[in-house]
């Protein structure tokens, strides 16, 4: 059984298909890549599968139980987190509040979380995870005077808070300078290497292609081809998406 599936999901912005009939499966220790030109449906897929937009039609089934049009919430509690293309950060806090508050995303409310921030393991937890990132230095420091670059890092360090089973990330690389894409790379890697679930929205193709096992290619909502980076790279179909061949 798949640990996440989605079945012929579709998803239509007033009569408008953004999604048709798309279906992907997710193993374990999976590190697929979701690629397609601008405009193909990559983050509407992740919107749907996360419950920040409810399907037209379709399922989204995760370890087996059909979580279909969930609440981003509950989607979260159950196991599947993610990053965003614009950063979801508490820029009026600090490195390691952002992370507390993500660590209790997965439990309680909005209050409680406001209230119920300092939890010894949860702190610990944390400390691990910026040291990891490199950013321990910076815990008192608030989101909002991060570099960008330092921002994502935090960004994917809240993703990794809740122990989620699986983590979807949008563009993670995207505006990052060539040190810091390195940087991420080879803690997606190191972590995938693990056993931590990985599906992965990029637009750097020389990244994808070399980090991804498996990709997924969307066009204009529709899912035209899958397989290995070198099958995918030589697919008619996708040089047709991005080149007009």
């Amino acid at each position: 059984m798949a640990l996440l599936e989605v079945r012929d999901l579709t998803k239509h912005f007033f009569r408008l298909p953004a999604l048709s009939a798309v279906s992907l499966s997710v193993e374990h220790g999976d590190l697929l890549g979701v690629i397609g030109p601008n405009g193909s449906g990559k983050t509407t897929l992740f919107n749907c599968v996360t419950g920040v937009l409810s399907p037209s039609a379709g399922q989204v089934r995760f370890k087996g139980e059909n979580i279909t049009g969930l609440s981003a919430d509950l989607v979260h509690r159950r196991g599947i987190a993610r990053t965003f293309q614009l950063i979801q950060l508490f820029p009026e806090m600090s490195v390691l509040e952002n992370m507390l508050l993500a660590a209790q995303e997965r439990e309680g409310t909005l209050l409680g979380r406001l209230f119920r921030r300092e939890d010894g393991g949860a702190a610990d937890r944390a400390m691990e995870l910026l040291e990891y990132l490199g950013i321990a230095g910076l815990r008192d420091t608030f989101a909002s005077n991060l570099s960008y670059g330092q921002q994502k890092l935090l960004d994917f360090g809240m993703a990794l808070m809740s122990r989620p089973e699986v983590i979807l990330l949008d563009e993670p690389l995207a505006g990052v300078n060539p040190t810091m894409i390195k940087s991420l790379v080879g803690h997606i890697q190191a972590l995938n290497a693990e056993g931590h679930t990985f599906v992965v929205i990029e637009h750097n193709m020389e990244v994808v292609m070399s980090l991804c096992r498996r990709i997924v290619v969307l066009s204009q909502g529709e899912r035209i081809a899958e397989g290995t980076p070198a099958e995918v790279a030589d697919n008619p179909l996708v040089l047709d998406a991005y080149f007009g061949r």
